[in-house]
Protein backbone atom coordinates (compact mmCIF):
# COMPACT_ATOMS: atom_id res chain seq x y z
CA UNK A 1 0.00 0.00 0.00
CA UNK A 2 1.59 3.23 -0.65
CA UNK A 3 1.37 5.77 1.81
CA UNK A 4 -0.05 8.97 0.99
CA UNK A 5 1.85 11.90 -0.02
CA UNK A 6 1.74 14.91 2.76
CA UNK A 7 2.97 17.41 -0.18
CA UNK A 8 0.45 17.27 -2.29
CA UNK A 9 -0.98 20.92 -3.03
CA UNK A 10 2.17 22.42 -0.75
CA UNK A 11 4.06 24.93 -1.81
CA UNK A 12 7.97 24.02 -1.21
CA UNK A 13 10.87 26.31 -1.65
CA UNK A 14 14.46 24.64 -1.42
CA UNK A 15 17.51 26.45 -0.28
CA UNK A 16 21.02 24.98 -0.45
CA UNK A 17 22.72 21.79 -1.76
CA UNK A 18 20.68 19.05 -2.12
CA UNK A 19 22.61 15.98 -3.23
CA UNK A 20 22.22 14.51 -5.61
CA UNK A 21 20.07 16.90 -7.42
CA UNK A 22 20.55 19.83 -9.52
CA UNK A 23 18.02 22.67 -8.65
CA UNK A 24 15.95 21.72 -11.61
CA UNK A 25 15.96 18.42 -10.63
CA UNK A 26 15.02 18.73 -7.13
CA UNK A 27 12.10 21.11 -8.11
CA UNK A 28 10.62 18.60 -10.63
CA UNK A 29 10.62 16.26 -7.93
CA UNK A 30 8.84 18.04 -6.32
CA UNK A 31 6.45 18.79 -8.83
CA UNK A 32 6.31 14.99 -9.54
CA UNK A 33 5.16 15.07 -5.47
CA UNK A 34 2.00 17.00 -6.41
CA UNK A 35 3.29 19.79 -5.09
CA UNK A 36 4.43 23.60 -6.27
CA UNK A 37 8.26 24.15 -6.13
CA UNK A 38 8.39 27.87 -4.81
CA UNK A 39 11.68 30.33 -5.77
CA UNK A 40 11.48 32.48 -2.46
CA UNK A 41 10.01 31.87 0.90
CA UNK A 42 7.10 33.91 1.86
CA UNK A 43 3.50 33.04 4.14
CA UNK A 44 2.32 30.95 1.58
CA UNK A 45 5.49 28.89 1.35
CA UNK A 46 4.58 25.59 3.61
CA UNK A 47 8.15 23.66 3.19
CA UNK A 48 11.77 24.48 3.23
CA UNK A 49 13.97 21.95 2.21
CA UNK A 50 17.07 23.12 3.66
CA UNK A 51 20.37 21.92 2.08
CA UNK A 52 24.27 22.67 2.68
CA UNK A 53 24.89 26.10 2.72
CA UNK A 54 21.69 27.58 3.20
CA UNK A 55 20.87 31.18 2.51
CA UNK A 56 19.09 34.01 4.17
CA UNK A 57 15.79 31.70 2.90
CA UNK A 58 16.54 29.70 6.00
CA UNK A 59 16.11 32.99 8.13
CA UNK A 60 13.53 34.39 6.48
CA UNK A 61 11.37 30.73 7.11
CA UNK A 62 12.45 30.59 10.70
CA UNK A 63 11.21 34.34 11.14
CA UNK A 64 7.46 33.50 9.58
CA UNK A 65 7.43 30.49 11.30
CA UNK A 66 8.07 27.59 8.05
CA UNK A 67 9.04 24.48 9.27
CA UNK A 68 12.13 23.07 7.72
CA UNK A 69 13.14 20.02 6.81
CA UNK A 70 16.76 19.02 5.89
CA UNK A 71 16.63 16.76 2.49
CA UNK A 72 16.71 13.01 4.60
CA UNK A 73 13.48 14.36 6.65
CA UNK A 74 12.04 15.49 2.89
CA UNK A 75 12.93 12.45 1.04
CA UNK A 76 11.64 10.13 3.88
CA UNK A 77 8.04 12.26 3.97
CA UNK A 78 8.22 11.65 0.21
CA UNK A 79 8.30 7.79 0.41
CA UNK A 80 11.84 7.04 -0.60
Amino acid sequence: MVKENPFVGMTIVVTGKVEPYTRSGINEKIESLGAHAGSSVSRKTDYLVCGENAGSKLAKARELGIKVLTPVQFFNMAGE
